[in-house]
């Protein structure tokens, strides 16, 4: 299937302001590009593009004082299938794990395992290793974060949504993602597109969404704790340890964010 994804995000500048900007798709879905998806501005910037250190393209760029408009749209293949549960992929002992899968066991600004570990111990040393402990992990998580746009908080961590029990779809990231950390499965933060495509619609504006990945049986396996189950047209856009290193712009001077606008619908079969 087809689908038509971007956005119109406008920020406002009271002087020139360093930005570094995460919102490209992840090059490793660019193949199933159908258009370009390229960034765009209103102004006359220099974005200068770079790989990260977790594999994410990103832009450099200053913007100008006042209001700056970004925006991007493009058309991408979709397989339409929903996303693949590992049900029988193995969990790793840490030495044999990759030296570049060790990072996604630590704790990190959102992932606090150090005050999660002696709960995670309690509540899930008794699951079997690998994807049942993981599954185990995602129904706690669902059921325990109660979803609320208004309850919002960048500040909050994976403890602060232990504790809080609300909160939006970065707050049940983190905290999965933590629990898994603390039960010694390496897990990812995930930030891209999804679109109401084989759900009711959501009532909630467009928004970018938050999902994760854990690593078992040798490969990174997409995992949800919101939905709890699997979607179709997951557009990835970074990976992270968690949310700090694919947020959307990262600014360096005082910036408002104006107008937020995201799009993905799925194109009709003509």
């Amino acid at each position: 299937m087809k689908i038509r994804a971007g956005f119109t995000l406008q920020y406002e500048c009271p002087q020139p302001t360093a930005m570094l900007l995460v919102l490209n798709i992840h090059p490793s879905r660019r193949i199933d590009l159908l258009s370009d998806q390229v960034l765009t501005f209103d102004q006359p910037i220099e974005a200068v593009g770079y790989i990260d250190g977790f594999g994410n393209a990103c832009s450099r760029i200053v913007a100008p004082r006042g209001l700056t408009t970004i925006k991007t749209d493009f058309e991408i293949y979709d397989s339409g299938q929903p996303d693949v549960l590992p049900e029988n992929a193995v969990q790793h002992d840490i030495k044999d794990l990759p030296d570049e899968v060790l990072v996604f066991l630590l704790g990190s600004r959102y992932c606090d395992t150090d005050r999660l570990a002696d709960f995670a111990w309690k509540q899930f040393s008794d699951t079997p290793l690998g994807w049942p402990r993981v599954k185990a992990i995602l129904n706690f998580v669902h059921h325990h974060i109660t979803f609320d746009y208004q309850k919002a908080d960048p500040t909050r961590s994976a403890f602060g949504g232990f504790t809080d029990r609300t909160g939006v779809c970065r707050d049940f990231a983190h905290l999965a993602i933590t629990l898994c950390r603390c039960m010694n499965i390496p897990a990812r933060y995930c930030t891209g597109y999804l679109g109401d495509i084989g759900v009711p619609v959501d009532v909630n504006p467009m928004d970018f969404s938050a999902w994760f990945q854990v690593y078992l049986g040798g490969n990174w396996h997409t995992v949800d704790a919101r939905h709890n189950r699997p979607r179709i047209g997951r557009i990835l856009m970074a990976t992270g340890r968690d949310a700090t290193d694919v947020a959307l712009s990262t600014t360096f001077g005082p910036t408002t964010l104006a107008h937020f606008e995201v799009v993905t619908d799925e194109i009709p079969v003509s």
